[in-house]
């Protein structure tokens, strides 16, 4: 969830300001950019330079940087971020974050992020449990800010309670928690087929076509960024994914790929299938490579089981099912008859006879048809995009289900 997110990590002075080191350390593998904020104080209990190093970003500390002679613009850097996160917060900053105080570069920066702000108390027993300090996060909660609670345990005072900075692993979940919560998608399961299928002739040939997986795949990591459960079957592809949470299962044949979508299909809310399966298999798979020989060789064929056509039998109530169709002639009538053929819920057409869509490009250029026969139809497009304007009718038919 914290992947490519831009971050502003401010920190507070608090002798919890030493855990900040590991928190940078894990948003970064978590895959996020973090730029450090401090306010002076926080710099006598950790260096700019050691969080400098771990963040790979010069830390910002004043408005003006004497050594570069560069302006440190409060304003740029509260666009420029995806969320904020200060953490430890000391009793101090939340009092001027609650008035409206900024006489730091922080507290400028704050008051200018206009992206949402978690907040990592740190402070001592009675500091936590004073009635002012409760006022100032009762305050901030609700202008949209969000506690990250501390922990119980032992102070730097020498006493036990309430006020310990939640631990840096602790707060990376809670924030990737809280962002999978918010998205449109989240904790709804979804499937997707990419790629190819090869049927074998022997151990060494297949029949196979060129599907690279990239539509898939591009559709596989726009619902995971939705906040989807998304489990992926690929064909033999050299894709790779990017968001961890994808539950990837690699086939081969069609036979395989059948099998994984039925695992799954079940418990799936969606299911979008943009592999380009096999249609016929060899009714005999030589066990030894087969050669060469002056006569012909025939291989005889036989169907695949229709894995589409399968699961659309078995779609339940509420469940969403995508095809696709990629044709080479009579385009639209053939989408149309594979979607009512199907049960699906829309069909997703391309041509082979469109510059730059099909197999083996970046881009594509797609119709959907739906149930209804009404059809949108998009201008070519990287296939990421394109994977936006599909997996965006998924979620709007999800929403409809929901409310229905």
């Amino acid at each position: 969830m914290l992947q490519d997110k831009k971050i502003i990590l401010g920190i507070c002075g608090s002798i919890a300001a030493y855990k900040s080191a590991s928190l940078i350390r894990l948003l970064v593998k978590a895959g996020a950019e973090v730029q450090v904020v401090m306010t002076p104080g926080a710099t006598n209990f950790i260096t700019p330079l050691t969080l400098s190093v771990l963040s790979k970003r010069p830390v910002l500390v004043e408005y003006f940087t004497p050594e570069t002679g560069e302006w440190n613009n409060h304003v740029e850097l509260g666009l420029w971020a995806d969320l904020m996160l200060i953490a430890p917060a000391s009793a101090n900053t939340l009092a001027k974050m609650a008035t409206g105080l900024s006489d730091n570069l922080l507290t400028a920066v704050y008051l200018s992020a206009k992206c949402p702000v978690y907040f990592a108390p740190a402070m001592d027993l009675d500091m936590w449990k004073h009635e002012t300090t409760q006022d100032n996060i009762l305050q901030l909660q609700s202008i949209g800010n969000t506690l990250i609670p501390p922990g119980t345990g032992e102070l730097a005072s020498g006493l036990h309670g309430e006020g310990r900075m939640a631990e840096p692993e602790e707060i990376v979940a809670f924030l990737s928690d809280d962002i999978r919560k918010k998205l449109p998608l989240a904790d709804q399961k979804i499937l997707v087929t990419a790629g190819p299928t090869y049927e074998a002739i022997d151990p060494v040939r297949f029949i196979g076509n060129h599907s690279s997986g990239r539509m898939g795949f591009a559709i596989a990591e726009r619902f995971a960024a939705m906040g989807a459960d998304v489990t992926l079957v690929a064909g033999p592809v050299s894709q790779t994914t990017v968001h961890k949470t994808i539950e990837r299962i690699d086939v081969t044949s069609a036979s395989e790929m059948l099998d994984a979508c039925l695992r799954h299909y079940h418990d799936a809310k969606a299911c979008v299938m943009s592999a380009a399966v096999a249609d016929y298999t060899p009714v005999n798979v030589s066990p030894t490579k087969i050669k060469k020989q002056d006569k012909g060789l025939i291989v005889e064929l036989k169907k695949t089981t229709d894995i589409l056509k399968t699961l659309g039998q078995h779609k339940a109530d509420g469940q969403i099912l995508v095809g696709f169709a990629l044709e080479t002639d009579n385009e639209e009538k053939n989408a149309i008859e594979k979607l009512q053929k199907k049960n699906l819920d829309f069909i997703v057409l391309n041509s082979l006879n469109d510059k730059g869509a099909g197999f083996k490009t970046s881009t594509n250029k797609i119709t959907i048809i739906d149930h209804k026969l009404q059809k949108t139809s998009f201008k070519l497009k990287d296939k990421d995009e394109v994977a936006v304007d599909i997996c965006n009718k998924v979620a709007q038919l999800i929403r409809g289900n929901e409310k229905a």
